[in-house]
């Protein structure tokens, strides 16, 4: 298959990092917490599929405002992982890691979000497959 464009941008590929993380970890929690586990999970995936969904879109309007609804859900995801490390069901090291990562994202979209807002770059911008 045919890397899409975004795949290539780096707040996209920790968002991808962050959903595989996040299942790995979220696997030894118990069945006391089997709704934080969902709702980290389905932050972790939002984030990385609002990105896909948007850019499959067509046009930057909807790409930019998918990556908007994306960063909700890492803010959303930031909050559950606070939540955990205070509850002592992740490591320190398990915390700086995935808070790394969903940081990372939300500041690099950020910065993707301001360049392609300028309107320079308004008129550069394609999907893949699209002439």
């Amino acid at each position: 298959m045919t890397e899409r464009p975004y795949e290539k941008l780096k707040f996209y590929q920790d968002t991808c990092e962050l959903r595989r993380l996040v299942v790995q970890i979220t696997e030894r929690f118990g069945k006391s917490h089997m709704r934080l586990v969902s709702e980290m999970r389905d932050a972790a995936r939002s984030a990385k599929q609002n990105i896909r969904e948007g850019y499959s879109r067509g046009s930057l309007a909807e790409f930019l405002r998918a990556i908007r609804i994306s960063q909700g859900s890492l803010e959303e995801f930031s909050g559950d992982l606070d939540d955990c490390l205070e509850d002592k069901l992740i490591s320190s090291v398990e915390y700086q890691e995935l808070h790394r990562l969903c940081k990372s994202a939300l500041y690099r979209s950020t910065q993707y979000l301001k360049s392609m807002s300028e309107s320079s770059n308004q008129g550069k911008w394609k999907t893949y497959g699209k002439v």
